[in-house]
């Protein structure tokens, strides 16, 4: 399976990239330990993508995620949620068995 990323991501993180100068940097995705569901995603921008990255990219974005946080998010679609509450990046994995009542931290 691979990674995929709606076009409304797409146009949402480049005009983020724009504004915030890292327009030659990667969107790192990975997961973290933490939340009430055991692991929470973590999201940055960095100039370089490690050794083990796993690496895509999208017209101009490019999204690089380390080895380990990959065999857990394989598969996923990255999107993005304009709601009258919160806007923002939303991940759609399809190995996620539990999500916290946020939305932040997740189970596989």
């Amino acid at each position: 399976m691979a990674i995929t990323m709606t076009d409304l991501a797409i146009d949402r993180i480049q005009d983020l990239m724009k504004k915030t100068q890292c327009e030659d940097s990667y969107l790192r995705i990975g997961l973290k330990s933490g939340g009430c569901s055991g692991l929470s995603y973590h999201f940055d921008f960095t100039k370089e993508a490690e050794e083990f990255d796993k690496v895509f990219e999208f017209e101009a974005v490019k999204v690089c995620i380390d080895k380990k946080s990959y065999l857990f998010l394989n598969g996923m679609e990255i999107d993005y949620e304009e709601t009258p509450f919160k806007s923002g990046i939303m991940l759609n994995v399809p190995s996620v068995t539990r999500t916290c009542g946020c939305g932040e931290s997740v189970t596989f």
